[in-house]
């Protein structure tokens, strides 16, 4: 993957708390001075709420949200530009001189954006350009100061008072020196958008734009001599309740280690990696019978798991949802959901997939949500039967649905001619086969069928996690 730099602010810096308080200052003198002056609803719209909402939207970007996404202020940065764009045009009677100031303060708004966005690799020529515009304001503006005019002092303070908000948030940028990835334009809450993609994949994004219409299923099976003794070998080192669907989750784990796309999904058309973040959705049943209640589980595993803590994190999660006295986190908001009235309730789905589509859905509903992930298991030995071809979900961006079904004996004929009696167990992956071609698919998922044959591999220490691409 390719090093940028990535800027930060920490509300740790005092120059973060004076950035938020002279933006904060340079909103509230702007309602004061606006008071009980007349204005068309252009001006107060355009001169009065633009102005105050980008002020405060930045002071909220930067406390809430500057230590990862300290790029997102571009927006009000932005908002400022067509505030000042808007301003200048009101006063000039030249298209053409309008079309300039247009051009150059849209410019220096995406000069802005690229420096905080890290396409410029220090700040300080935005510094010097921040300190420039708050010397030529308060030269044009020095007769204020010698005045005894406090109106049209108030009225100028605004705008010396944001500029300088910027250039104290910007002389507090900080680069990232962990070395890890941080979001940027274009990522979602819950994965890094790829940019480096074969143009046929990203075509296929368009002319297969659901996921049903992209999934395609394999059906294979595997013998279980070795993972039953694996699982009898776990039992008796203390993990009682250990069984196929552990082994399953962690073959899937470290295939996904040497396999990185599998961890993608596709939303917008676009194709994202959940990075070191595997995502696990299964449902729980509280007891098997037909009428007990079942709720959705999701675990957040990492490539470099082991056996033993995906089953504490599993175990945990299932302890939970069975002896929870209340519902879980999914019930509830199925619950709320459930009593919105049904024409309002198709509306209501309705943006939720558009929010989606464009990676705004907050993360609290990603969290809860059983269609958000990147795998979902089922399992179908506990209730006797073979594995399903379970389908793919258009909402949400779970990519990838695996069954299992139950065991079941089979006589075959070995190498020396002996008729011999093996277990198997029958299992079918469903894949949204956007988020990789299908030659990485039939790989990944042979190297997970050898790991199901010799789980004991699945104690060895991992030799490298292999990152995806760009």
């Amino acid at each position: 993957m390719k090093k940028r730099v990535s800027y930060f602010v920490s509300r740790k810096s005092l120059l973060v708390w004076l950035s938020a308080l002279v933006m904060t200052a340079s909103a509230v003198l702007r309602i004061a001075y606006s008071c009980g002056k007349g204005a068309d609803a252009a001006t107060v719209w355009f001169q009065i709420v633009l102005p105050v909402a980008a002020c405060l939207i930045f002071v909220l970007m930067i406390l809430l949200g500057g230590q990862e996404r300290f790029y997102r202020t571009a927006i009000p940065a932005f908002l400022l530009a067509i505030y000042y764009s808007v301003r200048v045009s009101a006063v000039l009677t030249s298209l053409s001189l309008r079309f300039v100031f247009w051009v150059a303060y849209l410019a220096i708004a995406g000069f802005y954006a690229m420096t905080v966005s890290g396409r410029v690799r220090n700040n300080w020529a935005l510094v010097l350009l921040l300190a420039a515009g708050i010397g030529v304001l308060a030269y044009t503006h020095r007769s204020v100061f010698s005045g005894a005019n406090w109106s049209a002092r108030v009225g100028f303070l605004p705008e010396l008072l944001f500029l300088t908000g910027g250039l104290f948030a910007v002389l507090a940028m900080q680069p990232h020196a962990d070395g890890k990835y941080h979001p940027t334009w274009g990522d979602r809450v819950d994965g890094r958008k790829l940019r480096s993609l074969d143009p046929v994949q990203v075509v296929a994004n368009y002319i297969m734009p659901t996921r049903v219409g992209a999934s395609n299923f394999v059906r294979d099976s595997v013998e279980i001599t070795a993972m039953e003794r694996y699982i009898r070998e776990k039992r008796r080192a203390g993990l009682t309740s250990f069984g196929i669907t552990h082994v399953f989750l962690a073959a899937y784990v470290r295939t996904v280690a040497k396999y990185p796309a599998l961890n993608r999904f596709l939303s917008g058309q676009q194709v994202y990696s959940r990075g070191d973040d595997i995502q696990f959705c299964m449902m729980v049943k509280e007891e098997m019978s037909t009428d007990a209640a079942e709720s959705a589980m999701k675990l957040h595993l990492t490539q470099t798991d082991s056996v033993e803590e995906i089953y504490r994190k599993m175990n945990e999660q299932v302890t939970r949802i069975k002896e929870a006295s209340d519902a879980s986190d999914f019930d509830k908001t199925a619950k709320l959901l459930s009593l919105i009235p049904g024409v309002v309730f198709k509306f209501v789905v309705w943006v939720l997939k558009v929010m989606d589509y464009f990676g705004l859905l907050p993360k609290f509903l990603l969290e809860v949500s059983p269609f958000h992930g990147s795998i979902f298991f089922t399992s179908m030995g506990s209730l006797g039967i073979p594995p399903i071809v379970h389908h793919l979900y258009d909402f949400g961006n779970l990519p990838v649905f695996c069954a299992f079904g139950c065991k079941y004996r089979k006589n075959e004929i070995d190498l020396d001619g002996n008729l011999v009696q093996r277990k198997y167990v029958d299992f079918t992956v469903n894949t949204d086969e956007r988020i990789c071609d299908g030659f990485y698919f039939a790989t990944a998922l042979k190297h997970m069928k050898k790991l199901l044959q010799h789980p004991e591999r699945l104690d060895e220490p991992l030799d490298e996690v292999v990152k995806d691409v760009d």
